[in-house]
């Protein structure tokens, strides 16, 4: 039965199905039969946070446990916020509808610098102190994990535990000395101690970080008996252990990507240096093609899905993506199902691909070129040429492709405006190339660039570089609109004062917590969405602080300088990374991981080798 404020509250709403729960697919259990309550919070809109694999494979793990409930909240858009706050209703679970104060521990998932101060919004409103020294023992333990945990530390202030790595390993513990904390009445203090031994887990409240005058970080170390100098990241050595999802949550109000998902691999064997998403997974784990089968057989008939993508960030490398295919297709077109993989390289694109998963129906086409001149693709590491960007996108061509969309970045470190204008000129070769062919005759060609502003990021090879300022952001997007001169290429790109909060918090410290407190409170959140980016806000909310945001990302980090994330280990030994920030500045490449093994020190986390070079596979 709703609560007669969240009735009024939904009756005001322009989406009430956001917020009402009851999807196909919710786990209910009975309350007073369960020993933990896991609430389960995106900080971003239902519909970005029903598009995230990780809550799905989550919400299965933990409720899968009998006497566990993982519920779900979301971050309400701002006409429910109002709402909420008017009536004096607080934010609640989808599930049960209870508050988040009900919960033995509330989670939080980084995925995204600019959802920062959502996530205060949402424990203010559910009447939650924001910062973890001012929550005594009954409130609700707050987690974090997520990719941005790398370097949680400007968030570290609000949160009692971070998950550092993979979920997978580390919540159940956490449930489970939870649990066994609730049965033996012992102190939130005594629990954090006993959580701070789970692999991977990281108390912010347990480490003291001090400074040099110039604001450079001097030390951080650890203030109780028995508490690691640095965290280890935890890790799923076989991914076949863990299979994949089988049930999801369908969405009543369609989320950004509504479809069945199965993640194939996990890690990336590439080695961009840009990219941290290719260094916090690291090594690259695959699941075998026929485990893989079955749960998307078992996933797509139980939530009538239509659509299923292949994810992972590197989907043409798992060494049974044919078999697999194979597999699939010898089900889906039955089934009306299509395939889609969103992560394909062009260096290893084919007309098989393309016929193995267009039998159903055609998905766009997206490569990542990434930068518009060899000279810059080999600093950055990405091992692809013109030669097979003109093939990938013949052979698109050649399947009745019209459009094609190459992504790029600008900003990456050593660019010059040639490059920029090499953006135009690949564009514009890929608009020739289609008008070369035969059959093209008579039809037209659309080429979409989209080109992100490059952030540098922690535990990459250029989280040493300064960030571009938005001025020579700005300038260099003006010279990439003036270098095209066809209208067969539409140019889309990201905001530069967006990219450089991005920067700040991707790079920051614990000194920025009240500036993240201070910009909520006036009126900063969905950072993320153009339309309630504050832009002039936050840099008055630093004058005011005497923050200065551009010593966090427009300043280059000395290679032997403690870093805000220096007692965060995924795996990646700093020599490892200063070694390829030398390539790079040589422009000189690494061969991907499977092909020779570049020595990151990643392989420790297996207990021995990423591969077999001796085998076929690779």
């Amino acid at each position: 039965m709703f609560d007669p404020k969240l009735k009024e509250a939904l009756s005001h709403v322009q989406k009430p199905g956001r917020y009402t729960g009851g999807e196909p697919g919710s786990v209910y259990k009975e309350k007073d039969k369960v020993d933990v309550r896991f609430a389960f919070c995106f900080p971003d809109t239902y519909e970005v946070g029903m598009s995230f694999l990780g809550e799905k494979i989550l919400y299965e793990l933990l409720n899968a446990h009998e006497n566990w409930w993982c519920e779900r909240a979301f971050m309400p858009w701002l006409d429910m916020k109002a709402e909420m706050e008017r009536l004096g209703l607080p934010l609640y679970t989808m599930e049960s509808k209870d508050p988040l104060t009900e919960f033995d521990a509330v989670g939080f998932t980084l995925q995204y610098e600019l959802s920062y101060t959502n996530i205060l919004a949402m424990l203010d409103l559910a009447g939650i102190p924001l910062y973890a020294a001012d929550r005594d023992e009954k409130w609700p333990l707050i987690v974090a994990g997520g990719p941005c945990t790398c370097n949680s530390e400007p968030v570290a202030a609000f949160f009692d535990v971070i998950q550092l790595g993979e979920g997978e390993r580390q919540l159940p513990a956490i449930c489970a000395a939870i649990e066994q904390g609730k049965k033996e009445g012992i102190s939130k203090k005594e629990l954090l101690l006993r959580i701070a031994k789970i692999p991977g887990v990281y108390i912010p409240a347990f480490y003291d970080v001090t400074y040099y005058e110039d604001g450079r970080v001097k030390a951080i170390t650890p203030n109780e008996p028995g508490i690691p100098a640095v965290v280890t990241k935890a890790i799923i050595q076989n991914m076949n252990d863990f299979a994949p999802p089988t049930n999801f949550v369908v969405p009543m109000v369609g989320a950004i990507q509504d479809r069945a998902s199965i993640e194939v691999l996990r890690g990336c064997v590439r080695g961009c240096r840009f990219c941290q998403a290719g260094f916090l997974y690291r090594p690259m784990r695959q699941r075998d093609a026929g485990l893989l089968n079955k749960a998307a057989q078992d996933l797509c008939a139980n939530t009538g899905y239509e659509e299923l993508s292949l994810s992972s960030l590197s989907t043409s490398d798992h060494s049974q993506l044919e078999e697999l295919l194979d597999d699939l297709n010898s089900w889906a077109p039955q089934e009306h199902v299509s395939l889609s993989l969103p992560s394909l390289r062009m260096d290893n694109f084919s007309e098989s691909l393309i016929e193995k998963t267009t039998r159903v129906r055609k998905s766009g086409l997206t490569f990542a070129a990434e930068a518009g001149t060899q000279r810059l693709r080999d600093v950055i590491n990405k091992n692809v040429t013109w030669d097979e960007i003109e093939k990938t996108c013949r052979i698109a061509f050649e399947a009745g492709y019209t459009s094609v969309k190459l992504y790029f970045m600008m900003g990456l470190p050593t660019e010059t405006m040639e490059d920029i204008e090499g953006i135009a000129n690949t564009a514009q070769k890929v608009v020739d190339l289609y008008y070369s062919m035969d059959h093209a005759k008579g039809k037209g060609v659309q080429v979409t660039v989209s080109c992100a502003c490059f952030v540098p990021k922690p535990h990459t090879p250029f989280q040493f570089v300064p960030m571009d300022t938005a001025e020579t952001l700005q300038a260099k997007q003006k010279h990439l609109l003036e270098s095209v001169h066809s209208r067969k290429i539409k140019v889309n790109y990201h905001d530069s004062k967006t990219s450089f909060l991005e920067g700040v918090f991707a790079k920051g410290d614990r000194r920025l917590a009240p500036a993240l407190v201070e910009a909520y409170r006036r009126g900063c959140y969905f950072d993320g969405w153009e339309e309630c980016f504050q832009y002039d806000t936050w840099m008055k909310v630093f004058e005011d602080l005497g923050i200065d945001p551009h010593f966090y990302c427009n300043r280059a980090i000395g290679l032997d300088e403690v870093t805000p994330w220096s007692h965060m280990d995924y795996g990646i030994t700093h020599e490892y990374l200063v070694r390829e920030y030398k390539r790079a500045l040589a422009a000189q490449t690494t061969p991907p991981c499977n092909r020779a093994c570049g020595g990151c020190g990643a392989n420790r986390l297996l207990g021995g080798p990423c591969f077999d070079y001796s085998s076929d596979l690779v």
